[in-house]
């Protein structure tokens, strides 16, 4: 199924034309609002250094999991 999205608000520009692999393998400032040095702290921070490993990241989806269980209710 193909699918497609703008990522105009979540990437930076020089991302937006990537194939959704090489942005999951971006470093996590290619996010749009991440500063660089925010890349650094996340990466000292979690151990994480690609925008694949934030996504499942353990505490990351347990925080997710928490917000959307009190967003239904």
């Amino acid at each position: 199924m193909a699918v497609t999205a703008d990522l105009s608000k979540i990437v930076d520009k020089a991302w937006q034309d990537k194939s959704l692999e090489e942005i999951l393998d971006a470093p996590v400032e290619a996010l749009a609002g991440v500063s660089e040095n925010g890349g650094k702290l996340i990466r000292e921070a979690l151990g994480v250094k690609t925008i694949g490993e934030l996504g499942r990241n353990k505490y990351f989806r347990a925080a997710q999991a928490l917000a959307a269980l009190a967003d239904a209710s």
